[in-house]
């Protein structure tokens, strides 16, 4: 937004995904990666915005970092689309696109399910049949830190 305010662009040249700026550190040699407990299998949801932002798959990519730890990435809409998935009218589509990223969740039996947007881990979780909390990937890593 704002392409042509210098402000807008010198506040938007200082501000990072969490994991964009990590995979910055980890590219400079300034990351630590001494992790101390495997994450096993992880079902990964890229959400949507960071697909839209092009920023690649910087979470995954740290993710895969851990040893003991793999990761499947599903690169689908959870269906939930900011206020989209909440309204009435609309929550049977909602629940219709987000089915088969519910599916892979699901068939994936993983140790952890995550999302970058808990909106869309929410959507995960109201959907599987035995549902479990989602994961936000910096929990990830703090149980991958050990802390």
């Amino acid at each position: 937004m704002f392409p042509d305010d210098a402000q807008v662009q010198r506040v938007a040249a200082h501000l990072f995904d969490p994991f964009e700026y990590l995979m910055l550190r980890h590219a400079a040699g300034r990351l630590r990666t001494d992790f101390k407990v495997p994450l096993g299998k992880v079902s990964y949801h890229v959400p949507c915005h960071l697909r839209v932002q092009n920023l690649g798959l910087k979470t995954r990519d740290l993710l895969r970092l851990i040893p003991g730890s793999s990761i499947e990435t599903i690169e689908r809409c959870s269906g939930h689309n900011g206020t989209y998935g909440v309204k009435a009218r609309f929550r049977d589509a909602s629940v219709r696109i987000g089915r088969p990223v519910v599916q892979r969740v699901e068939s994936a039996a993983a140790d952890h399910y995550a999302s970058d947007c808990p909106m869309a881990g929410h959507q995960i979780e109201a959907g599987l049949a035995r549902p479990g909390a989602p994961e936000h990937p910096l929990r990830l890593l703090r149980i991958a830190y050990g802390l």
